[in-house]
């Protein structure tokens, strides 16, 4: 009976072996590449940003919560260390800081309502088939490109009492006029407009291509669907297209309300005087941006200006966020 070995299997060659073998090793560097490259690479990509934000945001921010709770004075450093919630108890009866409140709101409520809906109505026209399409467009964006300093100039030669354009555009409608000329510094309410028309024209065109952006991305089918419905511009804008453009609409809102809030330029440049940064003979047009300003750099007090400026931090915070339910609401709580 003979027996039958079984045929050992067929084993490469060394030389082949040991080339497999640095493949592998090859592959594997490249998985640990990749691994590398998916899991680390993106954090580090983003690490200059917060680095940033650490060194120029945080800490300035954490700082002046320091500061807020201290008696910092640079014309008298013998003071006390530490003043507690002193600075914050101030606030309450400080008749400049509620003046100052109440002028921010003011201004703040005639630019941003009026810009924000100006914006809509701007951008609803560019939206549509118009010659010159690209000239319209950037032509809307010249104020915000304009430097504001430069603007604001204009405008507070634009609203004098005397020799101002305003004055002679409104007497031409017959309000005011060369015997009883508008003082546009002599009171709150004609301060607050004139102020608000400088954000306003620089700030709509910007919103508007904002808009102008979110309202490409509507299907024309939509807007034909709702004309064959019977549906108007009018009613397809406030129906179909603030609805669709929701998020940049909130975008607008928070940004708006931000700014609003912290308005400096414009109302310091205003005031022939700007650098007693009084806002007026009697604080017309004070804001709390200049009153933060005035405290702390004019009368010296760094610790009392620290404390306003995180009554303001917690002041946009809860507008922001007031604005931010009440805009989610009226287009229809799709977010």
């Amino acid at each position: 009976m003979s027996s039958t070995r079984a045929a050992p299997p067929d084993r490469p060659p060394a030389r082949r072996r040991g080339r497999t073998g640095a493949a592998d090793r090859r592959m594997t560097w490249r998985d640990r590449l990749y691994r590398f490259d998916m899991r680390y690479v993106p954090y580090l990509m983003i690490a200059p940003f917060f680095l940033l934000f650490v060194v120029f945001g945080l800490f300035p921010l954490l700082f002046n919560a320091v500061v807020s709770l201290r008696n910092y004075r640079l014309d008298d450093p013998t003071l006390p260390y530490w003043a507690g919630a002193e600075n914050f108890s101030r606030l309450i009866a400080d008749e400049d800081f509620w003046n100052a409140l109440a002028n921010t709101f003011g201004i703040f409520l005639l630019s941003t309502v009026p810009q924000l809906l100006l914006a809509l109505l701007v951008a609803s026209l560019l939206n549509r088939k118009l010659r010159a399409q690209t000239w319209w467009r950037v032509g809307v964006l010249l104020p915000y490109v304009t430097p504001i300093v430069a603007s604001t100039m204009v405008f507070s030669v634009f609203f004098s009492r005397d020799f101002g354009m305003a004055n002679w555009a409104l007497g031409l409608l017959g309000i005011g006029g060369a015997d009883d000329p508008i003082d546009w510094r002599a009171d709150k309410l004609h301060a607050w407009i004139a102020i608000a028309t400088m954000v306003n024209w620089k700030w709509i065109g910007y919103n508007a291509l904002l808009y102008l952006a979110a309202m490409q991305s509507i299907p024309r089918d939509v807007y034909e669907a709702a004309a064959i419905d019977g549906a108007g511009p009018w009613k397809q804008l406030w129906r179909i297209t603030v609805p669709m453009i929701q998020p940049v609409v909130l975008f607008t809102v928070i940004l708006s309300t931000i700014g609003g809030l912290q308005l400096f330029t414009e109302p310091m440049l205003f005031d022939p005087n700007a650098q007693a940064a009084t806002g007026g003979p009697d604080g017309e047009w004070q804001t709390i941006a200049q009153l933060i300003y005035k405290v702390g750099w004019k009368d010296l007090n760094l610790g009392y200006a620290a404390a306003m400026s995180w009554a303001l931090f917690l002041i946009i915070l809860i507008v922001a966020g007031l604005n931010y339910l009440l805009t989610n609401r009226l287009s229809g709580g799709r977010r």
